[in-house]
This record gives structure tokens, C-alpha cells and sequence, in this order.
């Protein structure tokens, strides 16, 4: 009988095949045969790269090499605006479907594979990324392999489904306005949105140029941080990852909060905020000696100015396909893309002057704190199809709204890592913020309330 890899961490994959205790295509057999008999309950794929990953894992069994490759054998999977070569990148949309298939993999799938990791396919994802539910109209639903009868939420959804339902050890997502943190809370797992420029989008399929962001999913920090390691690095593609050089994060992971200056953010970040959420942040707070309660000044605004900038930025982008082929988007997104497109220029002139001063304001509160904790989502997972939940006695739209804690964050490009907290019975995330190009300190904070066990990803009963 096989073993079961399915809930080994990435570092001890890596280990066991460089040591030769285990193969490379054992490692992945037993991935492809966990996603072909849970998939068809989590609905996180799209696509399954089987003999891809089939040839990927005996070029690493043969390796003279493979002890110095960080990700040995390690399954990953992406979401399907990351450019997979042999791939159409649909990025959640019909439209997309009839595109030629990519020639070249996007820069972090090629990092990941130059440290041994494994890609076995691609995942599921809210249509051209504007969505915080995890529902796609072309696909079906990603679930929440914590109850399949919930949302993932998105648009990352796949990759939170497919860490969370133990198909993966690691998922890349993209986050513009919360999509990696979203569906990390939601789904239990940790997840990493670098800072703005850290890490390279090229040859991924934009929704806001200004705001995207792309990252990993893990089910601990440690592999969080190993495997945003080996993606850093410079990117002459991508103008705003063209000059900033890598920082490893892995070996300052055992420093944990000594020295660390933590708060918590009040005000906008707690009115509203579900039991389950307060209980969460609170319970992280507590175990990471947060010293003090603070305000982020004008946080509902920013959450404001970042919805404007979204809709305009996303509106422009698509355009032509609005015109043309309008009746083949899903309609929840193609009219928030219309409406986007009405917006006046004078409000998207006040949105973009508003962002340089509210990033003033927040970098101002670094001087005095290394990391400040928010909730990651007003709630834990709301049902399929569910379209209001309530906030403060007031009814609000799921589908807008479950960002409420993120957009304020992303809007200024801030790093943040989601660290999940095992509530009963469903999950949710807190989210630790750092100063701009600090993701050790995330990171650092991530492990270290991980070893406490106040942080940690349970398994689904799947």
C-alpha cells in the first residue's frame, strides 16, 4: 500500500525525496489520485496536468541533484490566470476558452519548478478575478472542504479549496483586493500577499494593474515562507518587479516576536466584525502580546477609493469584450464592469490623490509598530449561493463585502500574511500587516503563533 502523502508539509516532501526515503513520482501518484477522487466534491480544478507532472516527478527521481532542490517533489497547483504552457489562460471566463494555449509558464511557475516543486494543475477561480465568493458562473462553485456546502470565497477559491482539502501542499493565488487573504480565512489555511512589486506578475492575466498582487497558499508558515523564497527575485517583464532583489525570509523564521512591537487595529476593522471574527483576532492578539489598540485613519474610505479605482481600472481593461461579447460574461461581473465604466474621471483623480495620503498615514504607524492584526473576513464562510450576511444588524451583499477587511490593506500594497484560526466549526483568519517590503516580519509572527497553536490549519473531514 502507498503512503499518503496528501498531509506531509512541503518541507518534509522536499526532505524525504532528496533523502531517497521516498520518490519524487510516488510523491505525485499519490497527489493525482487524491485529486482525482476528491475533486469531483471540492470542484478546485480545472485543469490536471497529470503527465506533465508525471514527467517533472521522474526527472527529479533521476537527478543527481535533487538534495539541493528546496521543493523536491513538492505538488503545487495555480490559478487559472497563471500562463501554463499547453494552457489556454481562461482566468475564470468563457470568453478566454477559445484563446491558443500558452507557450511559455509564468515566472513563478518556472521558480518553482527550477526548486523541484511539482505542477499538477490549474484551479478554479471567480471570473476575471472580481468576485470574493469562490462561485464561477462557467465552472460551478470551488467548495470549502470544511463543508462542502460553503463558499470558498474568492477569487482565489481553487487554491484555497485545493491547500485546505489536502490536494496541494502549496497553491499560487493573486490578491488585488483580497483574493489570496479571502479565501485563506475562509478555507483555514495560511496565505502570503507580498508587498505591491515583490513578486513578479508577468505572464498572468491582469484584472487592476495598480492593485494585483500574486502569491502562495500553504497549510503552514514554514512552507509559506519556502516557498515565497524561491520565488523572489527581479523581473525585467513586469515594470514594477524589474529591480527589487530577493530577501530570504526562511532562516529568520526562528527569531518568532522577541523584540517585535504588535498592535491591534480598532475602530473600522472591529465595527461590524462577526463573533467568530472578534473571538479570532482577539485569540491572536492575545498570543502575540499585542501591545496596544489602534486606529487606521480613514480605513472606510480607503476601502472607497480602492472599489472606485477597481471598477474604473477593470472597466477599461475590458472594454472590448464588453462590447463584443458582453452576453458571455457572467452578469454579476459584466454589469459591476459597466457600471465601472460610467464612473466620472473626477472621482478616480480624488481616489488616486486620497491613496498617496492615506499611504502616508498608515506607514506613519510602522514608526511606532513592526505589524498590526485585522481580521481577514467579517465572518467565516457563508453558504453557496447566499447572497446577503449581516454586519451590525444590517443586511450586506456577500459577494461585495467579504473584502471589507482587506481592500483598505491591498489598496496601498502592503504585505500580509492570513495566519488561520481553528474555531468550531468553521475557520477564520487574522491578518497580520507589516511594513512595506517586511514579509519576514509576517512571517516570523505567522510561525511563531503556529508553534504556539494558536494559529493552526485543521484538516477537513473530506
Amino acid at each position: 500500500m502507498s503512503k499518503d502523502f496528501s498531509w506531509d508539509s512541503a518541507a518534509e516532501i522536499a526532505q524525504a525525496v532528496a533523502s531517497g526515503q521516498a520518490s519524487a513520482a510516488a510523491v505525485v501518484d499519490d497527489a493525482l489520485a487524491r485529486i482525482g477522487k476528491l475533486n469531483p466534491q471540492l470542484n478546485a480544478f480545472t485543469a490536471v496536468t497529470a503527465d506533465r507532472a508525471r514527467a517533472k516527478a521522474k526527472a527529479i527521481d533521476a537527478s543527481p541533484d535533487k538534495k539541493a532542490l528546496p521543493l523536491a517533489g513538492v505538488p503545487f497547483a495555480v490559478k487559472n490566470l497563471f500562463d501554463v504552457s499547453g494552457l489556454p489562460t481562461v482566468a475564470g471566463s468563457k470568453i478566454n476558452r477559445t484563446h491558443p494555449a500558452a507557450t511559455q509558464d509564468q515566472p513563478l511557475i518556472a521558480r518553482l519548478e527550477a526548486a523541484g516543486a511539482v505542477l499538477v494543475g490549474a484551479l478554479n477561480m471567480g471570473e476575471y478575478a472580481y468576485d470574493f465568493t469562490g462561485e464561477n458562473v462557467h465552472d460551478g462553485p470551488s467548495r470549502n472542504p470544511h463543508d462542502l456546502t460553503r463558499m470558498t470565497g474568492g477569487s482565489s477559491g481553487g487554491s484555497g479549496s485545493a491547500v485546505g482539502g489536502g490536494l496541494v501542499q502549496i497553491a499560487l493565488g493573486s490578491d488585488t483586493n483580497g483574493s489570496i487573504r479571502v479565501p485563506s480565512s475562509l478555507c483555514g489555511i495560511f496565505g502570503l500577499k507580498p508587498t505591491y512589486g515583490r513578486l513578479t506578475r508577468a505572464r498572468s492575466f491582469p484584472f487592476v494593474a495598480s492593485l494585483d498582487h500574486l502569491g502562495p497558499f500553504a497549510r503552514s508558515a514554514r512552507d509559506l515562507a519556502l516557498a515565497y523564497d524561491v520565488m523572489q527575485g527581479p523581473d525585467a517583464e513586469d515594470p514594477v518587479c524589474a529591480q527589487r532583489a530577493a530577501e530570504p525570509t526562511l532562516p529568520l523564521l526562528e527569531r518568532g516576536l522577541d523584540g517585535l512591537r504588535i498592535a491591534t487595529a480598532g475602530g473600522y476593522f472591529r465595527k461590524g466584525a462577526s463573533p467568530e471574527a472578534l473571538e479570532a483576532l482577539d485569540r491572536i492578539a492575545k498570543a502575540a502580546g499585542a501591545r496596544a489598540e489602534i486606529e487606521i485613519p480613514e480605513a472606510a474610505r480607503a476601502r472607497a477609493a480602492a472599489y472606485v479605482i477597481t471598477t474604473v481600472e477593470g472597466a477599461a481593461l475590458h472594454i472590448g469584450r464588453l462590447r463584443k461579447q458582453g452576453n458571455d460574461f457572467d452578469p454579476a461581473v459584466r454589469d459591476r464592469f459597466i457600471a465601472g465604466a460610467m464612473v466620472p474621471g473626477t472621482l478616480v483623480v480624488q481616489a488616486q490623490k486620497f491613496r498617496r495620503w492615506y499611504r502616508e498615514q498608515v506607514l506613519k504607524l510602522f514608526e511606532r509598530y513592526d505589524a498590526i492584526l485585522v481580521p481577514a473576513t467579517p465572518c467565516t464562510a457563508p453558504k453557496l449561493g447566499q447572497v446577503n450576511f449581516t454586519l451590525d444588524g444590517v443586511d450586506m451583499p456577500v459577494r461585495a463585502n467579504m473584502g471589507l477587511y482587506t481592500q483598505p490593506i491591498s489598496f496601498i500594497g502592503l504585505p500580509v500574511a492570513t495566519v488561520p484560526v481553528p474555531l468550531s466549526p468553521l475557520p477564520i483568519g487574522v491578518q497580520v500587516i507589516a511594513a512595506p517590503w517586511r514579509e519576514d516580519v509576517a512571517l516570523r509572527i505567522a510561525h511563531a503563533l503556529e508553534r504556539m497553536g494558536a494559529a493552526t490549519a485543521p484538516r477537513p473531514n473530506l
